[in-house]
């Protein structure tokens, strides 16, 4: 494991209370979420178009299709449409803070690591495999790197419960349900700068 320094002010932030991490994390998940969900209205219900008994002399209440909401087969009222909004936001600064107080916890839990750069030469996912039993790393792992090269992909591509993402991409979501959150060096300051230094990503 690498011996580099890391900025307290990303790493070593004292969370009093997990609000942010709980906002960011809800956040993600909403605007993940698609609207796929959908109930025909009565106007859109196939059939109904005849009225099924006449206005008067039956005794029974007058109805003129057989799509009202209240029949059975009928419309729906009030149903998802499909075009439900279901996304919420967070200041960039917000995002920020909350994937550097994740980073804090998973420091004081001591599931992150800073690993050497990872450069496979083949594209091979034996790579991967070598690379994360010499680093440890085990369970899900969250693989920061600096770049994702198109060898880093093909390494990376087939192996099971590793996400490997870049700095700038870091999410709480990934953050916090990551078993192991793997920095490479090169990676480091690249967070620092984004998270500190305020680079639009």
């Amino acid at each position: 494991m690498s011996e580099i320094k890391l900025n307290p002010e990303i790493f070593e932030i004292k969370v009093e209370n997990h609000e942010l991490l709980k906002l960011a994390y809800d956040a993600y998940l909403a605007n993940s979420r698609s609207a796929q969900a959908k109930t025909l209205k009565r106007g859109e219900v196939r059939g109904g178009g005849k009225k099924p008994w006449k206005q008067k002399g039956t005794g029974r209440a007058r109805f003129g299709s057989t799509r009202n909401p209240i029949w059975r087969h009928g419309g729906i009222v009030w149903g998802p449409t499909g075009n439900e909004n279901y996304t919420k936001s967070l200041s960039k600064t917000a995002k920020r803070t909350a994937v550097a107080q994740a980073l804090s916890l998973a420091l004081a839990d001591k599931t992150l690591a800073i690993v050497p750069d990872f450069a496979p030469k083949d594209g091979k996912v034996k790579e991967t495999l070598k690379f994360l039993a010499d680093n440890k790393l085990a369970g899900r792992v969250l693989l920061v790197v600096a770049e994702k090269t198109e060898l880093v992909l093909r390494a990376t591509g087939n192996v099971a419960d590793l996400k490997v993402v870049r700095p700038t991409y870091l999410t709480v979501f990934d953050l916090l349900n990551a078993d192991k959150v793997a920095l490479t060096e090169s990676s480091v300051k690249m967070i620092e700068e984004w998270l500190i230094g305020g680079t639009n990503a």
